[in-house]
C-alpha cells in the first residue's frame, strides 16, 4: 500500500479534529472551504484514502467513517466491555438523527448489569435542555436498547416523526399521546400523538471528561 500524502494527512488530521469538536464527520464542501480546493479535489483525495483503508464513507451527508476509530483491535479491561460511540444526539428541540459510528468506549460492566453488550451504544449529548438531571453538552450517555416499554420518568432516546431524535423524560399521557419532557424551564415540554414517537433506547449511564 502506497504511502499516504502530506495532503492527505492533513485530511485525516482535520476530520478526527472535526469529528472531536463537534461530533459528527464533515461534510465534503466543509473539507473544501477549511484547505481552500474545490470539492472534486476532496472527492479525488477521499477515493484514495479509501483505497488505501483509512477511511469509508457512503453517499449520505457527513458518513465520513475512520478506520483508526473503527478497529475492534481496541481491548477492554478485565470487568469492562467496549460498545459503539455514535454521533452527536440533540438535549434541546429534535435534531435529524446521525447514524454514523464515531468510535468505541469502554464501559464497566457493572455499571450495566442488567444489560448485554450488544443491547448497549453511547450517544454524545448537544445542549442543555436536561441539564436539572445533571446531563450536560458533552456528556456522554449509555443507552439500552433491550426492547422493554420505559417507565414514566425514564430518560429515553427517542425518535419523533420518524426522521428526528432527542434525548428526554418519558411520560405517557391519555389520549394515545406522550410527553417529552426537558429538565430546564427554558426549554418547553414536548407532546406527540404516541405514533409519531418511537422509543430508541433507555438512558443508564453517563461518562464525562473534565
Amino acid at each position: 500500500m502506497k504511502a499516504l500524502t502530506e495532503k492527505q494527512k492533513n485530511i485525516l488530521e482535520f476530520i478526527e479534529d472535526f469529528l472531536d469538536r463537534e461530533g459528527m464527520a464533515p461534510t465534503v464542501y466543509e473539507i473544501a472551504d477549511n484547505f481552500h480546493i474545490k470539492t472534486s479535489t476532496v472527492f479525488a483525495h477521499l477515493r484514495a484514502l479509501q483505497r488505501k483503508k483509512q477511511l469509508s464513507r457512503s453517499s449520505k451527508a457527513r458518513s465520513i467513517s475512520l478506520a483508526s476509530r473503527n478497529r475492534s483491535g481496541k481491548s477492554a479491561p478485565l470487568g469492562a466491555f467496549m460498545i459503539p460511540l455514535l454521533g452527536r444526539i440533540n438535549a434541546g428541540a429534535p435534531s435529524e438523527s446521525l447514524e454514523f459510528k464515531e468510535g468505541e468506549i469502554c464501559v464497566q460492566s457493572s455499571l450495566v448489569a442488567d444489560c448485554a453488550p450488544e443491547q448497549l451504544y453511547a450517544l454524545r449529548i448537544q445542549g442543555e435542555s436536561m441539564r436539572d438531571l445533571g446531563i450536560y453538552d458533552g456528556d456522554v450517555v449509555i443507552v439500552a436498547q433491550n426492547g422493554t416499554k420505559p417507565r414514566p420518568g425514564d430518560i429515553v432516546v427517542a425518535l419523533v416523526q420518524g426522521n428526528e431524535v432527542t434525548v428526554k423524560s418519558y411520560f405517557p399521557k391519555t389520549g394515545g399521546r406522550v410527553e417529552l419532557r426537558p429538565a430546564n424551564p427554558e426549554f418547553p415540554i414536548q407532546v406527540y400523538p404516541s405514533i409519531d414517537v418511537a422509543i430508541q433506547g433507555r438512558v443508564i449511564g453517563l461518562q464525562r471528561k473534565y
